[in-house]
């Protein structure tokens, strides 16, 4: 395609083929936009490719140069709608090589941490992995009481990563406003792209903060349980531009060779337990989450524990938001479309015409199967459907536990292939029920000041209805199925 190095086409899945040529265009304005010098280096590598390189390889190439493409080729890597040999190379973006460092980096760590020799701390000469943004080199010390040697890491910038970071973001309006005028001159669905990426924008902003990534991982450490994972402890070398943490050694989660299906399903378990049940299930308002958990961020340590790293990037989930989703839950099980509809109306920032989401919400629930009610899969879809539609937007927050979600999805396919979703998030929520047993005779009936965000009043009308829902869904699935029109005679029959 016209002012691209190769054709963009051919790696947009065949579902979202009515968007090839939008987002050729818009990877075209967004490296015409770049500083000439950045251009001409992605440009000249590209080049200098041999001619039997293969797209894939091409675009991740092209995605290195980039820390916001470097970021969205993360988020996609375990993507299973896309093309498998897309998918690997995308994955590469997750840890890249560790280089050798060299003079200017011995330079910028004397400066920011004068003193470390004398202090015993001994330095390693190549990094231990390299991200979108930063280089992880790891390095040896010991305690003032002079312990046996321990292990830490060095979390530090990548040369100029800053400016470039900044030159990126700064043409993210322009971006999202492209995105919309053309997606409205091709008829395609109304998704407001300047908000989305204004959102996503404000966090990424967020990545190149290394001082704030340190209060993130003191919040994560008092937050999250131990026994939920593990994360890495600060160690005092830390200054607002190098953050000094300790090492944690093990192998990205997708990486299963060797292991009986019991502990994939085990690791996939610990995941959703760790990253997903364990800020949905609190009590806290806002409940902070990781907003980063692609595979390279996700470790299991030789004892099988699940070790969280790169605390960068943290969403915040409030508690009203995720009351809201268990009350469409509530509602869905009941198959009560109106009531799902009200729950995923106060979810919206702004009010969504009545008609089309109650169309679309009755369109869900019709979706429902006798012993498959909702769960959280379903609500995802629901989800993802309006905002597809145009139907509204969500408060940022819940836009980025979505990406999140969407990233940890692909890895939990990765890892195994019994979808553990659905189930962790059911038993974790048992749990927190049975937790909260002793508190609920003193609460109100209707307060959901719990964790598991559901009233008195709430768990009394869902008993109450338990008996007659069976009957329920069978009635409901016999009418759909006999609304939904006969299938097409086969031409071989």
């Amino acid at each position: 395609m016209s002012g691209l190095p190769f054709d963009l086409a051919p790696l947009v899945p065949e579902a979202y083929a009515a968007y090839r040529t939008v987002l050729a265009d818009a990877l075209v304005l967004f490296l015409g936009r770049l500083p000439a010098s950045r251009r001409g280096a992605i440009f000249a590598e590209q080049a200098r490719l041999p001619l039997e390189t293969g797209l894939a390889e091409r675009f991740t190439r092209l995605l290195r140069h980039c820390p916001t493409l470097h970021k969205l080729g993360q988020v996609l890597a375990r993507d299973r709608r896309l093309d498998p040999e897309l998918r690997c190379w995308l994955q590469t973006l997750e840890s890249l090589p560790p280089p050798r460092l060299g003079p200017d980096f011995r330079y910028r760590l004397d400066v920011e941490l004068p003193g470390l020799q004398r202090a015993g701390v001994r330095v390693a000469t190549r990094a231990l992995a390299e991200g979108s943004v930063a280089r992880v080199v790891p390095f040896t010390y010991r305690t003032p009481a002079g312990e046996a040697l321990r292990q830490g890491v060095f979390k530090v910038l990548k040369p100029g990563v800053e400016r470039r970071l900044e030159q990126e973001l700064a043409l993210w309006p322009a971006l999202g406003a492209f995105l919309e005028e053309r997606c409205d001159r091709c008829r395609l669905p109304p998704i407001r792209y300047a908000e989305t990426l204004e959102s996503v924008r404000t966090l990424l902003a967020s990545e190149v903060r290394l001082d704030q990534e340190q209060c993130h991982l003191a919040e994560a450490a008092e937050v999250y349980p131990e026994t939920a994972m593990r994360i890495p402890r600060l160690l005092p070398f830390c200054t607002p531009r190098i953050t000094a943490m300790e090492r944690i050694d093990g192998v990205k989660v997708t990486e299963t060779i060797g292991l009986s299906a019991r502990e994939r399903r085990r690791t996939a378990e610990r995941i959703v337990a760790g990253l997903l049940a364990q800020p949905l299930w609190s009590g806290r308002d806002p409940s902070p989450f990781h907003a980063d958990p692609h595979a390279g961020n996700l470790l299991r340590t030789p004892d099988g524990t699940l070790a969280v790293l790169d605390w960068s990037l943290v969403g915040r989930l409030g508690k009203r938001e995720r009351e809201q989703l268990l009350q469409a839950l509530l509602a869905a099980w009941r198959l009560d479309p109106a009531r799902v509809a009200r729950a995923v109306s106060a979810l919206l920032l702004s009010p969504a015409p009545e008609t089309d989401l109650r169309a679309l919400v009755e369109r869900a629930v019709a979706e429902l199967r006798p012993g498959r009610p909702a769960g959280f899969h379903w609500l995802l879809g629901l989800l993802d459907a309006i905002a597809f539609a145009g139907l509204g937007r969500f408060e940022p927050s819940l836009l980025f536990f979505r990406k999140s979600l969407l990233t940890l999805q692909g890895v939990l396919a990765d890892v195994c292939e019994d979808d553990a979703l659905d189930a962790v998030l059911g038993w974790t929520a048992l749990w927190q029920l049975l937790a909260e047993g002793s508190l609920r005779p003193w609460a109100p009936p209707g307060s959901r000041a719990f964790g598991s965000h559901l009233s008195n009043l709430d768990l009394l009308s869902l008993c109450w209805a338990t008996p007659e829902l069976s009957l329920r869904y069978w009635r409901h699935w016999l009418a759909s199925s006999w609304d939904r029109p006969a299938a097409e005679p086969s031409d071989r029959a």
